[in-house]
Formats: C-alpha cells, sequence, structure tokens
C-alpha cells in the first residue's frame, strides 16, 4: 500500500479463552484478504501464526504472533495471543501494542475464564474492546442465551453489531440496516438499539435524532461511534465461522470502517519522569501524537530470542516515522544503534521495509540494549519517557531444575535469561541456602513448555523436583537491641555498635530504613554498611530461613572507635542486631495464598471442594462454565504440590485448574515450628 497514513490503520489483538478459534479467524482473515493464497489448519501445523515446531506438536498457540493485510484501503496490523491462562503474560503484553481489543468467544463453551479476564484487563487498559461469536457453524448452539450472557455478565453496552441469518450461512448488518432476515431477534430492534446508544454520545445529533425521527448518515455516526467506543459505552457483538466463512466480509468491513485508526482510539497513557518519594518528584502524564513528522516514539512490547537473527526487539510505533538507516536511542541509553534492518512480521517471516509510520508494528534484529517494555526514540528531549507499565499475573507454579549433565550449569543459566527475556510472566530464582534454581510460571501448562524449548531447541535435558515454597517473615510487634562487634586478634581489630528499633508495616508496604542518628554516634561513612547488614538479615531470615518484609529498621545510637571503627564491623554489628531485635518483635511466618479455578465434570463436584477443605483452603464460588462445573477458592500454594495428580484422579481426567497469587497470609502454629525447627536443622549442619 503506497504513501500509507497513520489514519489508514488498525491494530487489532485476538483475545479470549484457548480453543475459541482465534488462530483459525486468524488465518481466514489473511485467506479473505489475500495475504495468504490459502487458509492453512491447525491440525495440519500449517497456520501462519502457529509457527512454532511446539505450538503445531501441541496444537495451540504458545506465544504471541504479529501479522498483517490490508482490507477496504487500509492495513490491519494483527496480533494473535495464546487463550489458555498459563499463556496470559503474552495476551498482556499485545495490549500494550493495539487499539482494539477483539475478544473471541466460543459459541459452543460460551464465557471463559480468559474471556473475563482479558475483558477486565483490556478495559482497564482503556482500549476499545469488541465481541467477536465464533464457531457459529457448530451444532446445538444457543446465541439467544449466549447473547444474554454476555450482556449480563459484561453490561448493557454490548450491543449487537450484526445478527446470524440463513442458519447461521451468512450475517445480516444491523448498523446500516432496519430490516431483513435474522435467525434470532429482530433486525430492526438491533438496529435501533445501536442508533440509540450510538446518537448518545452527541448531544446535537441527539437533539436531531430525537426532532426528525430519521437515521443519522453513516458519517455523522462514525464520530460518536468512535467516543461510545472509547468510553466502554458501546462493546459491539459480532457473529463469525472461521471454518465456513459467514460473517467474516462483515468483520473486514468493520475493521476497515469502525475499528479506531491510532488518532481515534484512546492515547497511549505514556509518562514522562518516574515518581519518587524521596525527592519528590512526580511523573507527568505524556500524549504521544500520531503523527508522522514529529519525533520517534516507539514502544517494545515483546522480545524473541531468534537463533540466527540474534535478539529481536517488536515494537510499536506510537509516534513520528522510524526509517531504516536511522538512529535511535533505547530508553535513557546515550549512546544511539543504527537500525540496519527494519521488519514487519508475518508469523515467522519477516518482510523487509523501508519505513513504518504511527500505528504500526515491527521489529529491528541484533540491538542487545533492547528490552522487554523499553522506549525506542530519535532525541533526547523524549528521554525518561516510558508507557504505563502492564501488571502481569504473578507466576507462582514453580519447579526447581537442575542439568542432568555434569558441567552443563552455566549454559542453563544463559538459556533460562533468553527464555525470561522473552516472557514477562516466567521468572528464575536462585537459592543460595538451598542452592536450588527455581523457574516460575503461570502454571503447569506453562512450565512444560519451556521444558519442551529447552529440550528441543536448546537440546538441554533437565532434572526437575518441587520446589521450597516462598514463604515469608515479619513481625507483629515493636523490639529495640544494641549489639557491639567486637574483635581482637593480635593486630588491628574490629569495633562497632549499633542500636536499632525494628517495627511492623502494612502488609506489602516493604522494607524501610530510617537513619535518625545524632551527634556522629556512628559516622556517616559507616551508615551505608550498617544498611547492608540489615538488608543482609532481611534477605537470610531469621526464624525460618525465609525474608523477612514489611519492616522498618529505624537506627537511633551507636558507637565506634577511632581506630578499629571498620565497616566490616558496622556490616556485622547491623546484621546482628537486625536478628536480634526481630526475635524479639514477635516474628511470624507468612505463606502465599493462591486463588485456584477448577473447571470439571459436575460429578466431581463434591469430591474437588471436599479435597479443597482438607487442604486448608476454602470455596469462594461455584458455578457453570462451558457445560463444566466451575469451583473458585483460596487455598495454601503449600498445598498444591501434587494438585495435577489429585485433580486427575478426581475427575478422571476431565478437570483442568489455574491459579493466580491472591496475598500473604500467616501460617498456623504447628506449621511455624515444624519450619522453625527445619531451619535450626540446617543451621546446625551447616
Amino acid at each position: 500500500m503506497a504513501s500509507l497514513k497513520p489514519e489508514n490503520i488498525r491494530t487489532v489483538a485476538l483475545v479470549g479463552h484457548g480453543a475459541a478459534g482465534k488462530t483459525t479467524l486468524a488465518e481466514a482473515l489473511l485467506a479473505a484478504t489475500g495475504a495468504i493464497k490459502a487458509k492453512g489448519s491447525i491440525e495440519k501445523g500449517s497456520t501462519v501464526c502457529d509457527a512454532d515446531p511446539l505450538e503445531k506438536e501441541l496444537g495451540h498457540s504458545l506465544v504471541t504472533s504479529l501479522v498483517s493485510f490490508e482490507t477496504g484501503g487500509v492495513r490491519v496490523h494483527l496480533a494473535d495471543t495464546p487463550g489458555y491462562p498459563d499463556f496470559a503474560g503474552q495476551a498482556i503484553s499485545a495490549l500494550a501494542a493495539v487499539d482494539t481489543a477483539l475478544v473471541v468467544i466460543n459459541a459452543q463453551t460460551g464465557i471463559e475464564l480468559s474471556t473475563e479476564r482479558m475483558m477486565k484487563w483490556a478495559g482497564e487498559r482503556g482500549l476499545c474492546r469488541m465481541i467477536v461469536v465464533n464457531k457459529i457453524d457448530c451444532e446445538n448452539l444457543d446465541l439467544p442465551k449466549l447473547v444474554g450472557e454476555i450482556r449480563e455478565r459484561f453490561g448493557r453496552e454490548c450491543m449487537l453489531l450484526d445478527l446470524p441469518a440463513h442458519d447461521r450461512q451468512d450475517v445480516v448488518e444491523v448498523l446500516g440496516h432496519d430490516s431483513g432476515d435474522a435467525d434470532f431477534e429482530s433486525v430492526a430492534a438491533a438496529h435501533r438499539a445501536l442508533i440509540d446508544q450510538i446518537v448518545e454520545e452527541d448531544e446535537d445529533l441527539l437533539a436531531q435524532y430525537l426532532e426528525d425521527g430519521a437515521d443519522p448518515s453513516p458519517e455523522a455516526l462514525h464520530a460518536p461511534f468512535e467516543k461510545a467506543l472509547r468510553a466502554g459505552h458501546l462493546i459491539p457483538i459480532l457473529f463469525v465461522s472461521a471454518k465456513t466463512g459467514a460473517g467474516l466480509p462483515e468483520l473486514l468491513d468493520v475493521l476497515a470502517k469502525l475499528a479506531p485508526n491510532p488518532a481515534e482510539g484512546n492515547p497511549p497513557p505514556f509518562w514522562r519522569g518516574r515518581s519518587d518519594v524521596d525527592s519528590g518528584e512526580v511523573a507527568e502524564a505524556f500524549h504521544a501524537e500520531p503523527d508522522a513528522e514529529k519525533h520517534v516514539l516507539a514502544h517494545v512490547f515483546k522480545v524473541v530470542v531468534d537463533p540466527y537473527m540474534g535478539k529481536v526487539g517488536v515494537f510499536r510505533v506510537h509516534q513520528g516515522t522510524v526509517n531504516k538507516d536511522q538512529q535511535l536511542f533505547v530508553g535513557d541509553g546515550r549512546k544511539p544503534f543504527k537500525v540496519a534492518h527494519l521488519y514487519r512480521l508475518q508469523g515467522a517471516e519477516t518482510i523487509e521495509v523501508e519505513a513504518l509510520v504511527p500505528g504500526e508494528i515491527g521489529a529491528v534484529a541484533k540491538v542487545e540494549e533492547i528490552a522487554f517494555d523499553c522506549v525506542l526514540h530519535d532525541s533526547h528531549d523524549e528521554d525518561h519517557i516510558h508507557l504505563k507499565a502492564l501488571e502481569f499475573p504473578l507466576p507462582m507454579a514453580g519447579l526447581a531444575v537442575e542439568t542432568k549433565k555434569k558441567g552443563d550449569e552455566q549454559r542453563l543459566f544463559d538459556i533460562l535469561g533468553k527464555l525470561s527475556m522473552e516472557d514477562p510472566s516466567f521468572t528464575v530464582e536462585r537459592h543460595p541456602t538451598t542452592n536450588e534454581t527455581v523457574i516460575r510460571g503461570l502454571g503447569d501448562m506453562h512450565l512444560k513448555a519451556k521444558l519442551a524449548k529447552m529440550a528441543q531447541q536448546y537440546k538441554l535435558e533437565l532434572d526437575t523436583k518441587p520446589p521450597r515454597i516462598p514463604y515469608r517473615e515479619t513481625i507483629t510487634g515493636a523490639a529495640e537491641t544494641t549489639y557491639r562487634h567486637k574483635k581482637q586478634s593480635g593486630g588491628a581489630g574490629q569495633f562497632g555498635e549499633v542500636a536499632l528499633k525494628v517495627e511492623p508495616r502494612e502488609r506489602g508496604a516493604g522494607f524501610e530504613f530510617v537513619d535518625v542518628v545524632k551527634g556522629g554516634a556512628i559516622p556517616g561513612s559507616f551508615m551505608p554498611a550498617v544498611e547492608k547488614g540489615v538488608r543482609q538479615a532481611l534477605a537470610d531470615g531469621v526464624i525460618a530461613g525465609f525474608p523477612v518484609e514489611d519492616v522498618r529498621v529505624t537506627v537511633f545510637d551507636g558507637k565506634t572507635h577511632s581506630v578499629d571503627g571498620k565497616e566490616v564491623a558496622f556490616f556485622t554489628a547491623g546484621r546482628k542486631a537486625t536478628m536480634a531485635a526481630i526475635r524479639e518483635a514477635r516474628p511470624i511466618v507468612l505463606e502465599p495464598i493462591v486463588e485456584i479455578e477448577i473447571l470439571a465434570p459436575g460429578h466431581a463436584m463434591g469430591d474437588l471442594t471436599g479435597d479443597l477443605s482438607g487442604k486448608r483452603g476454602h470455596v469462594t464460588g461455584t458455578g457453570q462454565r462451558g457445560g463444566l462445573a466451575a469451583i473458585s477458592g483460596q487455598v495454601p500454594l503449600a498445598e498444591l504440590n501434587d494438585y495435577q495428580s489429585r485433580l486427575k484422579s478426581l475427575t478422571g481426567g476431565q478437570g483442568s485448574y489455574s491459579l493466580a497469587f491472591s496475598h500473604y497470609a500467616p501460617v498456623p502454629p504447628a506449621v511455624q515450628q515444624l519450619l522453625m525447627g527445619q531451619h535450626k536443622v540446617r543451621d546446625d549442619e551447616e
């Protein structure tokens, strides 16, 4: 498309639960617009979006795939995201790159877990949302009931934009038609309700509409339609069958004519500067303008470590034009890099281009400074600008890993570094006290995919075992103590005395270090050593060997020695004083509590709720989801190490579950005593 302008660009993400048909829909859209010659299939492993060998083997998406096509005079950049909750990090990342979220619902199974989550996350991000009901060709559907459930769950602003017709062989669009045949509901009634909803956004248009009773022209409706989308006052519902093609022309027409361009969507939430409590600095909201002539602002929302291309940064251009051979800066970096090659992505294929304008999605390769969530720009005027951070689910599922082959340890760390670079919901922890390397993700499926990738792509075989639970320690009271470190061994000695107080802070408030020493009792040059010792004590744990959190430590006095006063002495004194004070401040051990959602056949509900109760959990809700019983609850993470096998046994292999971190809570006294005893045994052994 020659002389592409921002107003002729659309960026959309297909989001929703697994098996809703997002990848098949993307394939159908590519084929319908001539971007590919023929549709591939999930079964044959021939789709554009699921190009990874592991995706082909598993039959579902693991990462977000980017494609583009042209229709109705516009270029659509489309992100096909994974649907299963274990891969939510990839789907959430894509929300930072698009103006519109197409929430795809499987007509057979209805509203599912990821449907609700993606609707919520897209709304919180300020994206325009549309609901696409896919698989309308399937038998035994109750589409009127589904529409009712959508409105009940997501609000009356969910309005029909088209309706299935002729036994779901095609659809009838209702914005421009006030009559016609439909399989359910009245085209005239749906048309009238939609017009009424749109004109409410424009007082002058509403007054004219009420006065003469005639439908406004499509041109007059466009601006209030976009305004309603931006405000979340309108969430259109569309019907398609990616398999038969029913509704595809209407969906493409909506993308070309009604989906917002970069100037019509809500502006991306950029900020200039960083908020800092100590300095009083406050970040300012900053609006990028989708103007091709302004300075460049682009945001990296995805990083891929490719075996041939190296590190690939995938970004959305928000302002200015990115040109090949241009010099760009990464974040606050002072040294620019040259855009030697500029790409658009079509699944696994890279298409070299000369320029990308606001709204477009592209990629650069072999730039080591690039990282997830960084901002690319071409002027130091744009230093200290960042996009509002996305909120990701906390990875709670964990495995301790070690290499089968001796000597592969460094290689393991290198590979884990690459995997965590690619996935914001995959973390790696190293626990020196237990000598464990722990990988954490959003569920068993997530971790198994990482292990499979390490085995297939990197040829690295690992042994795994359940990790230690990430307990925490905190205090429930205040205490003061003084500790003197004095060491004399012939030559120069060591001397340092620290008096401090520990106090509890609100849960989640973190650590605070306060220095109120007066009169130079502890010289200022030694205070960093004291703080370092305090932090070391908190990191190592005191009563059970787990990090101490939500504590304020106030150093109020101390003593030094003109000759023997040394940093190492004050480090030790700070550490020992902190440990002694915490022991006197009614310390407790906290354990992670997770939200669990279980889907299983209805006959297993009693066994599942009983099992949860027997594992110190409690049920917070039950219901139906996609023909299965849905059980919500909270349970200590420590009780879920073998939950996959328990669930399989209780449901005959027909159950599934997902986890999300909820909060930390005190462990029962018996568990605390057990953990303290284990810590004492480890200390004695050391």
